[in-house]
Formats: structure tokens, C-alpha cells, sequence
């Protein structure tokens, strides 16, 4: 039976560290990836491309466990919450377009791991804000809330560091860097 527990755990040694350095977004009719028996991202599909977003500050990822004894079913909730500073024309157009589609997203941690949302169901942006702020230090940029269901939980990217999310995976996609306005 597939639900057979299989694996133990260990208290870990208390040396991670939480947040998020980078986000990379990509259009949902990518193509399909290719998992190990982990269900490990190994290769990305061929000739694609990510849209990288730097972050710093008040950026998160929670996933969270949904499942109905009753109904018998369980799924995953995605949510990727994103703080990106300043307003620009080309930013409010890019955020636009990911508003009106259902990016694949790859949520790279500041521990150096990988995970990619949104893998067969893509992942929508059901919230977020364009700000100019009210006081001296208040944002002045945008807010994005992504929300992602899955049958699986996000997927790890196979020997993703924390230089380079794509480090080990096949077929790594052309990463398109964002330019400083």
C-alpha cells in the first residue's frame, strides 16, 4: 500500500536559517520535469527559461497539509508571500502579466533548497498591492500573494546550494536576471 510509512527522523543539528534569497517564475506551459523515485526534481524540460526576483526583507513560503478522513482525500496548499521594493513601469507590467497567468515557481531558501510550487497546477496570484507608501520608510513597491494546490508536496530540486538553485539538474534552465531601476 502506498501509505505505508517508510523512514524515520533525527533531531537535526540546529545550524538552518529561514527565508528566502531568490524566487524564479516561470510560464506555466513549460513542459514536464523529470522526478527520481523521491520525488526530487532531476531535470528541468528542455530550452526553458526562469525569471529571477532578488528579495530581501519580508518575503515567505508555507505549505500547508489538507487532508479529509471523510472524503478521503489530501492535498497541498502553497503560498509564497513576496515584498518587492520599488515601483517601475516594467515591473507593474510584469506583475500584470503574472496576475492574469498561473506560473511554475521555483522558491529558492536561504539554506540553499530548492522547491518548485505550483509543478502540474501552476500557482495563481490571489492577492496582492501596488503601494507608494504614507510615511518616510513605508513601502513603496509591490506585494504579491501566490497560492498553489498539488497532489504532492512542493518538489526539492536535486543538488540545489546556496550560489545556485540548479547547481545538479539536467537541462537548467537560462536564468533572465531582473535589471535595477
Amino acid at each position: 500500500m502506498a501509505c505505508n510509512i517508510s523512514l524515520g527522523y533525527n533531531e537535526p543539528c540546529k545550524d538552518s536559517i529561514a527565508g528566502l534569497q531568490a524566487v524564479y517564475f516561470m510560464n506555466f506551459n513549460t513542459g514536464s520535469f523529470t522526478l527520481n523515485a523521491t520525488d526530487v526534481v532531476t531535470a528541468f524540460p528542455s530550452g526553458s527559461t526562469v525569471f529571477k526576483y532578488e528579495l530581501k526583507g519580508t518575503n515567505g513560503y508555507t505549505e500547508t497539509v489538507n487532508t479529509s478522513r471523510d472524503n478521503g482525500t489530501t492535498f497541498f496548499s502553497q503560498e509564497l508571500s513576496l515584498q518587492i521594493k520599488k515601483l517601475a513601469a516594467e515591473q507593474t507590467k510584469e506583475l500584470k502579466l503574472l496576475a492574469y497567468g498561473r506560473p511554475k515557481i521555483v522558491v529558492h531558501t536561504r539554506a540553499g533548497d530548492a522547491l518548485l510550487v505550483g509543478r502540474l497546477e501552476g500557482a495563481d496570484m490571489t492577492g496582492g498591492t501596488i503601494q507608494a507608501g504614507t510615511a518616510y520608510g513605508d513601502l513603496y513597491g509591490y506585494t504579491m500573494v501566490f497560492t498553489g494546490q498539488e497532489i504532492l508536496p512542493a518538489n526539492f530540486i536535486s543538488g540545489s546550494t546556496i550560489a545556485n538553485p540548479f547547481a545538479a539538474v539536467s537541462n537548467a534552465p537560462t536564468v533572465v536576471s531582473g535589471t535595477n531601476s
